[in-house]
């Protein structure tokens, strides 16, 4: 996949956000991993977070017995927070998002327009914990 120059891969899941820039060129990128970031959600202990209750369509029962997918869809909420507040202070001008599917699923749910406009991939894959080599690799494979 040609990645231009700056371009910000975010790869996370439902618990994970890891972030890295694209400081090479579009045709041999070189993924370099910034800072952690934490989106702070609800995760299920009622203390709330900055999307508190995002999750809340999902109700714990036999599908969801103790609540973890409540946290997950917090924390996916929380991430496309934070995404879209990085790209509508243009901050981020390229974006592809690798999430696990379930997860990119919650994100999508909260994109925001802008987002959108500068999204170039998303590719379901659950990819957190994997090298910057791995990531970089996969990406070759992708596109």
């Amino acid at each position: 996949m040609l990645l231009a120059h700056g371009t910000i891969v975010a790869v996370a899941d439902g618990e994970t956000l890891n972030l890295y820039r694209n400081s090479g060129s579009d045709r041999e990128p070189a993924l370099v991993a910034l800072p952690p970031q934490t989106p702070k959600g609800d995760d299920g202990d009622g203390e709330g977070g900055v999307n508190a209750g995002s999750g809340g369509r999902h109700h714990i029962s036999a599908a969801n017995p103790d609540g973890e997918q409540r946290a997950e869809d917090n924390f996916a909420a929380a991430t496309a927070a934070y995404l879209n507040a990085e790209v509508l202070a243009h901050r981020i001008d390229h974006l592809v998002v690798i999430a696990a599917p379930r997860t990119l699923g919650e994100l999508r749910h909260h994109w925001h327009k802008a987002l959108t406009a500068v999204l170039v991939a998303e590719i379901p894959k659950e990819m957190t914990g994997h090298s910057v080599a791995d990531i970089a690799e996969m990406l070759d494979k992708h596109g």
